[in-house]
């Protein structure tokens, strides 16, 4: 995958977007670049990524990923706060998907927190 470009649709070859991300080589730098992260994940099947992402306080104890599923692209509609200098914010995005043949959208404005430094996804507003 190294030349297709990253899921999150930020433009980028996955190999040098959300791929470190999902790696542990980096930590999201922004509540955006986690959401965005996430997407890809959720795109991709890294369950173990969209736990280890998710706030302590609101994370299920497993996810069941739907494999006929398929994400086709995203879109973050807008953003408030959540950059290097603060310790929350939300992102408003539609995730478009494909299941079973058919077309759906998931809708929604997440909150994120940033702990030491490491931004998690505590849930929907």
């Amino acid at each position: 995958m190294t030349a297709d470009r990253c899921p999150c649709g930020a433009g980028e070859p996955y190999e040098a977007c959300c791929a470190p991300y999902h790696e542990g080589l980096k930590k999201p730098p922004t509540a955006e670049a986690l959401m965005r992260s996430r997407y890809s994940a959720f795109a991709l099947g890294h369950e173990d990524y969209l736990l280890d992402t998710w706030h302590p306080t609101t994370r299920p104890r497993s996810l069941d990923l739907d494999p006929d599923q398929r994400w086709t692209h995203l879109e973050v509609l807008s953003r408030t706060d959540g950059t290097l200098f603060q310790t929350t914010g939300t992102v408003e995005f539609r995730a478009h998907y494909r299941r079973r043949g058919e077309r759906d959208v998931l809708h929604e404005t997440s909150r994120f927190t940033r702990d030491n430094g490491t931004w998690s996804y505590l849930g929907p507003t």
